[in-house]
């Protein structure tokens, strides 16, 4: 599922393409617009170099591109990715890898 964009993160950042939010309810029941809780789930599409520490050693970023991940529900800055709103975050803002 690999899309073409043009940005390349940085240091320790991560772009994230968020993964749409549920439309129903377990029960059902569909949730307006509105309402939707914003996604905290979506997959890594690119991942920076790593960074390093204040001793100089290099912290390398424990990611790769295509896994899913779980991050802070307020993290990251948007981004536009052609028609599409995507994520740069700190790889520290990312909570766990979904299998």
């Amino acid at each position: 599922m690999s899309q073409k964009h043009n940005i390349q993160p940085l240091f320790d950042y991560v772009l994230i393409k968020p993964l749409e939010a549920e439309t129903k309810t377990p029960s059902g029941i569909v949730i307006p617009d509105t309402a939707k809780e914003k996604p905290q789930m979506g997959e890594i599409m690119a991942v920076g170099p790593g960074s390093t520490n204040d001793q100089g050693k290099k912290v390398p970023i424990e990611v790769k591109v295509g896994q899913k991940v779980l991050y802070k529900k307020w993290g990251g800055n948007e981004v536009k990715v052609g028609p599409e709103e995507w994520l740069l975050l700190e790889q520290k803002e990312i909570m766990a890898v979904v299998k």
